[in-house]
């Protein structure tokens, strides 16, 4: 196990940019589910944040009243409702077709069909899967940790992004609520671990991202993040990369939206126009 330090120049270079002949389903298909009726905003934050970080094609299976808000959040997303997803949705059409799927963000928790939907994108899903929100604290269940190491056991990589709490329930209050390396060996997962300084594992090497602003302390701004995973790993990086990458980026886009905007006036709206941003900073300082 050890720390893993990256460059700008290295991060610029993990930038999935298209190839010449690309195509929307060659650039990676996010499938997300995610929303609720009490967090319809959710759905729309990740979704959005998935178009403007890469994603070829992101479809959205939501909560039915989040389905009018996601439509109007973005003309490209196709959005359906939760009783619409198929096992084929969760399974890449061809090699050359690049899939992903994020489950959790907006889920509004105690809800036993939000679980049921969880159990079948981890055990249906033939692609590597990133689980956020309240969606976490159901992993602490025998049957999902059992659903997470057979998905190990396949070879598909599942990336877990709790918070500070979230982290603590998945540990169930032991002491290693804040390790995001024990935590990613204990579900056989990539762990972005978020707060001030963001710790990303694999359970053998970690890295820190300590770019971040209290910008970022706003609702909602995880579910940026969790959409930018999920983007990257639409387009085929590997978990532990997709995590630092899109940590770093979730946190210029932070920086770039203070400053426009200033660190009080930020919401979490404002980070998905501002990842073309991050994009660049990268870009520039890999140039220098």
């Amino acid at each position: 196990m050890g720390r893993v330090v990256y460059t700008r120049g290295e991060l610029a270079a993990l930038v999935p940019h298209p190839a010449a002949d690309a195509n929307k389903y060659t650039r990676g298909k996010l499938v997300c589910v995610v929303g609720s009726a009490r967090y319809t905003g959710s759905a729309c934050l990740c979704a959005c944040a998935s178009e403007r970080m890469g994603a070829g094609y992101t479809h959205v299976f939501t909560h039915p009243e989040a389905l009018a808000l996601v439509r109007r959040a973005s003309s490209s997303l196709v959005a359906q409702p939760f009783g619409e997803l198929e096992d084929a949705h969760l399974s890449p059409r061809s090699p050359s077709h690049p899939l992903a799927v994020l489950a959790g963000c907006g889920f509004q928790g105690g809800d036993s069909d939000e679980a049921l939907l969880l159990g079948r994108v981890l055990d249906g899903a033939c692609c590597p899967v990133c689980v956020d929100g309240s969606a976490l604290g159901l992993l602490a269940e025998r049957r999902f940790r059992e659903a997470l190491a057979r998905r190990a056991e396949r070879g598909f990589a599942t990336v877990l992004t709790p918070h500070g709490g979230e982290a603590a329930r998945l540990a169930e209050g032991a002491s290693v609520a804040a390790d995001a390396v024990a935590l990613a060996r204990s579900y056989r997962s990539v762990v972005v671990l978020k707060g001030p300084v963001t710790c990303v594992s694999d359970g053998e090497r970690f890295a820190n991202m300590d770019q971040g602003t209290p910008a970022l302390a706003k609702a909602g701004t995880g579910d940026v993040l969790a959409g930018m995973v999920g983007a990257l790993l639409a387009q085929g990086l590997g978990a532990f990369e997709a995590g630092v990458l899109a940590a770093t980026l979730h946190a210029l886009a932070g920086q770039a939206a203070a400053a426009d905007l200033g660190a009080v006036s930020v919401t979490a709206d404002d980070l998905p126009l501002r990842i073309p941003q991050a994009i660049t900073a990268l870009g520039t300082a890999f140039r220098a």
